[in-house]
């Protein structure tokens, strides 16, 4: 059972790190906008989460595969060429599929969190991790994200 949750910790790792990228990109992509703050904000609390999924790795143990951390960085650089409707520049659209894709990695987190803790029972053998609090830290990302994925979807789908 340990190698199947080394797998599962090991792509959720991938996927965790491609949001960190995805995240990071987003907010140096919207400097001096009203997005900036909020991008920045989730930015550095996606890599703090980051960091304490390593040491749950670390404690469970279970070492990173290099080669799905490798694949999570390339896939995030290969999504940059997703058409937005505009040849060479950025579009309102690709501002709004960004946040859209961090609520979703933020929804997903929630999942791994109450995964971790219940189904894999992460929470009895892992007494000093608080996984409530790592819930509770989801939902405040995903509050602050959330006015300005709303805004992105106005600015991307208004009628014009």
């Amino acid at each position: 059972m340990e190698t199947l949750l080394g797998i599962y910790l090991n792509d959720q790792l991938a996927m965790g790190l491609a949001w960190r990228e995805l995240a990071r990109r987003a907010a140096r992509n919207n400097r001096g906008t009203e997005f900036e703050v909020p991008l920045r904000e989730v930015a550095s609390a996606i890599a703090q989460d980051l960091e304490t999924f390593r040491g749950i790795m670390r404690a469970v143990p279970v070492r990173a595969n290099p080669v799905k951390t490798g694949f999570a960085f390339a896939a995030e650089r290969l999504g940059r060429f997703k058409p937005n409707g505009r040849i060479a520049s950025s579009s309102p659209l690709s501002r709004f599929w960004e946040l859209e894709a961090l609520a979703m990695g933020i929804e997903g987190k929630k999942i791994l969190w109450t995964t971790l803790r219940d189904q894999a029972n992460l929470g009895k053998r892992l007494a000093a991790v608080d996984f409530d609090g790592l819930l509770a830290r989801a939902d405040r990302q995903r509050s602050l994200l959330e006015p300005a994925r709303a805004r992105a979807g106005e600015e991307a789908f208004a009628r014009r």
